[in-house]
């Protein structure tokens, strides 16, 4: 069974074990490998949207954890929220703007 719907969703990959605080080292691996995609990728505080076909997306975050492995971390976890739509098709700046266009009518 194939799964086309499209979908966002919000990644977060936590090394395990990395011998530092720091993993901006994986997460700039990683932010490089999700724009090298062809799907859209919008880089956050506390991880990475990414909007396309269910399948795509999926996939792009296994080659995430392949990547932060290949980089010597022996353990990955992810956090990750999905989210889909049959009705209309929304880009993650779609959603935001909706959101500031409410805040901003409240002010006036």
């Amino acid at each position: 069974m194939t799964i086309d719907i499209h979908c966002l969703a919000d990644v977060c990959l936590i090394p395990i074990g990395t011998g530092t605080a720091s993993v901006s080292d994986e997460v700039a691996a990683i932010t490089e490998l999700a724009r090298s995609s062809s799907l859209d990728t919008t880089l956050h505080s506390a991880g990475t949207t990414i909007a396309g076909p269910w399948t795509e997306v999926m996939d792009l975050i296994g080659q995430m954890h392949v990547l932060v492995h290949s980089r010597g971390v022996v353990r990955v976890q992810s956090d990750i929220r999905v989210g889909t739509r049959t009705d209309k098709h929304q880009a993650p700046a779609d959603k935001i703007r909706v959101v500031e266009e409410k805040l901003s009518s409240k002010r006036e």
